[in-house]
């Protein structure tokens, strides 16, 4: 009768740990190198990391969905140009295009008196992010914002957008406070973290 050969990987002393991380730690070694499994799981995180950080936002269907829920929305974008510009320029990023800037200024004359709160969703690194989990947090915090009564801004959708846009959008429409929901960079545990 044959026995099955000894599998090749040799287990790792940490392997109990993995119970309370997702870090990739314990995962044993096969001759040199990790075992084919984790070296799978690992390329395939890294190609869902690469995958979010160059998905585009859907910026209409955003807007078609808060438009759904009564939210007025306005669409902006920052003054990288494109996604190649963001990536290689992140100070482009973090202020808003010329058109952009003249179309919110447009947008507080019509409004009139100044909000409390301004709302900033931004693709960031992560449009992944956003369309997953933008709309589920506005539906959960808005309610909350009815008592005592808050004068909100129309929310502003950013492409291209890094955290520090929401400085300028904040400034621009005289708001309070601006909560600023952002696609986080990628990591290979989680390609769509939303801050």
């Amino acid at each position: 009768m044959n026995k099955p050969a000894p599998s090749p990987v040799v287990p790792s002393a940490l392997q109990h740990l993995q119970k309370f991380t997702s870090a990739r730690i314990g995962l044993g070694r096969a001759g040199i190198s990790l075992p084919t499994t984790a070296h799978l799981e690992f390329q395939l995180a890294h190609a869902r990391a690469r995958d979010a950080v160059h998905h585009a936002l859907d910026v209409s269907a955003l807007q078609g969905v808060l438009g759904q829920r009564g939210l007025e929305n306005i669409a902006l974008h920052s003054a990288a140009a494109d996604r190649p510009c963001y990536l290689q320029r992140p100070d482009l990023g973090r202020r808003l295009a010329t058109s952009s800037r003249e179309a919110l200024l447009a947008c507080r004359t019509n409004h009139g008196s100044d909000p409390d709160i301004a709302f900033v969703i931004a693709d960031g690194l992560s449009a992944l992010a956003i369309q997953g989990n933008a709309i589920p947090f506005l539906d959960v915090l808005l309610p909350k914002l009815a008592e005592p009564e808050w004068r909100a801004a129309p929310i502003v959708v950013v492409e291209q957008g890094r955290v520090a846009v929401g400085d300028e959008v904040g400034e621009l429409l005289r708001a309070q406070l601006v909560v600023i929901l952002i696609g986080e960079r990628p990591g290979l545990s989680s390609a769509d973290s939303m801050g």
